[in-house]
């Protein structure tokens, strides 16, 4: 990989991806992390395909400006916790409070956003939990440990030993949307792939999984805006 930079207003950080499969030339830009990755075939000319990136700069510069701003968690940030919005607010002692609407931070805590995550990531453990533990009763299998991460490229996932990860994030999404994710990862315990039994483990799980896969694929991003730096 390469980068360059397009220049404009603003200028352009751009990665060149070489790939073997590739024919065409292709633009992704991350609604992430912002990220401009042009993927071209692995003999074609650097020079056109930047000729090509300097062609669809507008583009670029339009999906960049429509990527959701980043919110620094601190004091007053609202954050939407399990479907409620959640104001971050001092406190005496640290902990979610839903029924006033709010995320206590204590006034002794040396940091609002590493306090605050700790919080969201125990409430993500409790509920991701509870949730595999129903789906995996009802589909009569077992897994043998949850771990949290903060991935980008996946909200879940199934070891072969029956190990479940998922991302403390979906705490910050609807509650049938957790839900959603741990019936797709339970259904994994069963069939360890994305065929149609698989799909028909999911659905029998959770009858109404596409309404909320559908949630997660348009508003998933969304998830990661909000930053806690320690």
């Amino acid at each position: 990989m390469t980068e360059h930079v397009l220049p404009g207003d603003p200028p352009i950080n751009l990665v060149l991806r070489r790939s073997a499969r590739a024919r065409r030339y292709s633009l992704r830009v991350s609604r992430l992390d912002g990220r401009v990755t042009l993927t071209l075939p692995a003999h074609a000319p650097e020079s056109k395909a930047l000729d090509f990136a300097h062609e669809k700069a507008g583009w670029i510069r339009q999906r960049l400006a429509e990527r959701p701003g980043e919110v620094i968690v601190a004091h007053g940030t609202v954050l939407p916790v399990f479907g409620q919005p959640l104001r971050v607010v001092p406190g005496t002692r640290s902990g979610l409070a839903p029924e006033d609407g709010q995320i206590a931070v204590s006034r002794r805590a040396k940091s609002v956003s590493a306090t605050v995550c700790g919080l969201l990531k125990a409430r993500a453990r409790d509920a991701l939990a509870a949730a595999s533990d129903g789906y995996a009763q009802k589909l009569g299998r077992s897994y043998t440990r949850i771990t949290l991460r903060d991935t980008r490229s996946r909200w879940g996932s199934c070891s072969s030993d029956g190990a479940l990860m998922f991302s403390w994030r979906l705490i910050l999404a609807p509650p049938e949307v957790l839900d959603y994710v741990a019936a797709h990862e339970v259904a994994h315990l069963a069939e360890m792939n994305h065929g149609a039994r698989f799909w028909a483990t999911v659905e029998r799980l959770m009858p109404d999984y596409r309404t909320h896969r559908h949630w997660l694929r348009h508003n998933g991003e969304q998830l990661h805006r909000y930053r806690f730096p320690d």
